[in-house]
């Protein structure tokens, strides 16, 4: 992630009834990587009984409730409440991008026209999230991928080859192509292409491309699993700071 990126303001808004309070500390540490929540408000009505998990996870990373009541039974009024505050921040000019938590496909049109106003967006959902609202974001990252592990053994296992082997097994066909295609999209004449450029390219079109969805932290262990492409490590002008460019061998 570069300097721009990491300076960037964000608002983070979040429907509550799409969302474990479990999932929160995950979610702002998800968050940090694509630049600074300076404006934190979750939405829900905190007067049901379901809201008392909430109290001290909110308290402990800062983050603003907004009270919505839920004033018939069955419509989801926190929807409007984050739409009108997300115009009202967009005209503020207070922030470069957003930061949309839900599965909810009510929030692909407000995905879609903060983009069209130039602010980057991301959205956070589990994998049921309707397909429409995650093509509206620039990004969609699967909360099941950031879910942390359980602590129920601290030992470091290293996985066996075969359990290495369905690991590779885990990257479907259709990513597969995906990939191969962006390389092609990004190469040069000689068929080399920047990783970083690949991975832009890949984002650009399945905005919830993830290398932790199949099993790998960075795309280049993913890339490396493939086993389909020639791997160079250039120098650049920082000392110890490689480029990564790869080459389908095919």
């Amino acid at each position: 992630m570069d300097e721009n990126n990491r300076e960037r303001n964000l608002a983070v808004l979040i429907d509550s009834d799409n969302v474990s309070h479990n999932y929160i500390k995950v979610i702002m540490e998800e968050i940090a990587r694509y630049g600074t929540p300076t404006i934190k408000r979750i939405y829900g009505d905190w007067t049901t009984s379901e809201a008392g998990g909430w109290k001290s996870v909110l308290l402990e990373n800062a983050i603003t409730p907004v009270q919505q009541y839920r004033y018939t039974t069955g419509k989801n009024a926190t929807d409007s409440a984050m739409i009108i505050d997300a115009m009202d921040i967009l005209y503020s000019g207070r922030v470069g991008g957003f930061c949309l938590v839900s599965s909810d496909s009510d929030f692909t049109r407000l995905a879609t026209r903060l983009r069209e106003a130039g602010e980057l967006v991301i959205g956070i959902g589990e994998e049921k999230t309707p397909e429409p609202f995650i093509v509206a974001c620039d990004r969609f990252i699967f909360l099941e991928i950031l879910q942390p592990p359980k602590q129920t053994d601290r030992r470091e296992i290293k996985p066996s080859g075969s359990a290495a082997h369905k690991q590779k097994n885990r990257i479907p066909q259709k990513t597969v192509e995906l990939i191969v295609t962006s390389v092609n999209d990004v190469a040069d004449e000689d068929g080399w292409a920047f990783l970083g450029d690949v991975g832009n390219m890949i984002l650009k079109k399945q905005p919830s491309f993830d290398s932790r969805n199949y099993g790998y932290d960075k795309l280049t262990p993913l890339i490396k699993a493939m086993n389909r492409f020639e791997i160079d490590r250039r120098d650049t002008s920082n000392k110890g700071i490689k480029h990564v460019y790869i080459r389908d061998k095919k």
